[in-house]
């Protein structure tokens, strides 16, 4: 359960979230296979994700690396910058419950 993130512990792991966690993870632009081997999904189940993330603005076409067409999420989307924002809150929350664990434990 430790090595799922945060994201992925409050929303579920699904094949959806991991792309999406995959992308807010590893700010960059990737291909499909990377982001496949990335995510550690199926390709089946890699494609019949991937078009609802490209229909929603997700993810955006970058540039091409030889005949790869590299992708990276679209952080000018409103619901990625949600996404990206309840990422960093739940960070927020494990630090915060992190330090008063170490103050009570100091007492």
């Amino acid at each position: 359960m430790e090595d799922r993130s945060l994201l992925m512990q409050y929303l579920g792991d699904t094949p959806k979230i991991r792309m999406i966690d995959f992308f807010l993870e590893n700010r960059s632009d990737y291909s499909k296979k990377e982001i496949i081997e990335g995510t550690g999904i199926s390709k089946t189940t890699f494609y019949k994700v991937w078009d609802e993330l490209v229909q929603f603005d997700i993810v955006r076409p970058t540039r091409k690396y030889g005949m790869a067409q590299l992708y990276s999420l679209d952080d000018r989307n409103p619901i990625v910058k949600k996404f990206m924002a309840l990422d960093a809150e739940l960070a927020k929350k494990v630090m915060s419950k992190a330090a008063e664990g170490r103050k009570i434990a100091a007492v």
